[in-house]
């Protein structure tokens, strides 16, 4: 049986059992009325992560709850509520497979082995919205980033490139934990060299736009073996990344937070033109401003013994969806 990946096998391919144990918890002075809420926990299944299990338990139980595929064939459940609470909390547990990608090679089509290259007619139409800029640059000061991985002269091999800038936000920008809403101005990012894995993935989104290419945000998990800081920062909450489509390799996953180039350690839950789009958790409660006592978000990802005991099953979920 095959790992995905031609002429390699599972008998000699180590393919970890990642678990996901991601809770949030809001808290409110006294018992508030709930609106709506929109989730997106649950990993997208591909030929890379292949999800076991999973379980949404939320307290106080929702009057209602449904799931629906977004645009972007993200899988989302929305739910409502009919009782006040002072505390909302959503527990999802992930079990899946994972196949990483350690030296990445992409089969890029021959004319977009180095850049400058140009989509294809047929391609255009659905890359068009994820080429234009998102972020005013009046100034050009991303464009110049952007153009400051390119050689004076001539052409540069495509991985090369994209590999350059992503760890370069690595290597020149320092992390920092954000608990404000929304994405810092890439402008910002750019000057003051910090931000959150969001921010980072967003200048680069935004570079590789000015650059002509097509890029989409990517929410998810990170996994970050003995919460090694060395190795990776962002973990402990949800974390976030981009992809830049390239032709003959599709989609391919840049992490600028952590300089990773393919999709080691990455668990893709939800892709968006706009990081706007692919929030984990959306909804609203009824009550004064005083009332809201803030929110608590807690990651832990952990590998599992590969032990073949794992239970196959979703436990209430909709079947999967190929990326």
């Amino acid at each position: 049986m095959t790992a995905g990946r031609v002429g390699t096998s599972r008998e000699t391919v180590t393919l970890p059992i990642l678990s996901v144990r991601h809770r949030t918890t809001y808290r409110y002075r006294r018992p508030v009325a709930f609106g709506e809420h929109r989730i997106m926990f649950r990993p997208r299944d591909s030929y890379d992560q292949r999800l076991i299990a999973a379980t949404l338990d939320i307290t106080p139980e929702p009057a209602s709850q449904r799931w629906l595929f977004d645009v972007f064939g993200n899988c989302v459940a929305v739910t409502t509520f009919d009782i006040r609470a002072e505390v909302l909390t959503f527990d999802c547990g992930i079990t899946l497979d994972h196949t990483p990608e350690h030296a990445p090679v992409f089969p890029l089509a021959p004319h977009a082995t180095h850049y400058p290259f140009g989509y294809g007619a047929e391609d255009m139409p659905d890359l068009a919205r994820s080429i234009e800029r998102q972020w005013p640059d009046p100034r050009h000061e991303v464009d110049a980033w952007a153009r400051s991985f390119l050689p004076p002269q001539g052409r540069i091999p495509t991985q090369e490139l994209l590999a350059a800038m992503t760890r370069s936000v690595r290597a020149n920008f320092t992390y920092l934990a954000r608990a404000e809403k929304g994405v810092q101005d890439p402008l910002t990012t750019l000057r003051t060299k910090l931000g959150s894995c969001r921010d980072f993935a967003v200048l680069m989104m935004e570079g590789v736009r000015a650059l002509g290419m097509a890029a989409r945000f990517v929410s998810g998990y990170l996994y970050n073996p003995r919460n090694d800081r060395a190795r990776h920062v962002g973990g402990g909450s949800t974390h976030a990344w981009l992809q830049v489509y390239l032709p003959g390799a599709g989609w391919v996953e840049f992490d600028p937070t952590n300089g990773i180039v393919g999709n080691r350690d990455l668990i893709r839950v939800a892709v968006a033109r706009d990081p706007a789009q692919a929030v984990p958790l959306h909804g609203s409660f009824f009550g004064l401003s005083s009332d809201d006592l803030g929110m608590r978000v807690d990651v832990n990802v952990v590998e599992l013994p590969a032990d073949g005991t794992t239970a196959h099953s979703l436990q209430g979920l909709p079947p999967p969806l190929a990326r």
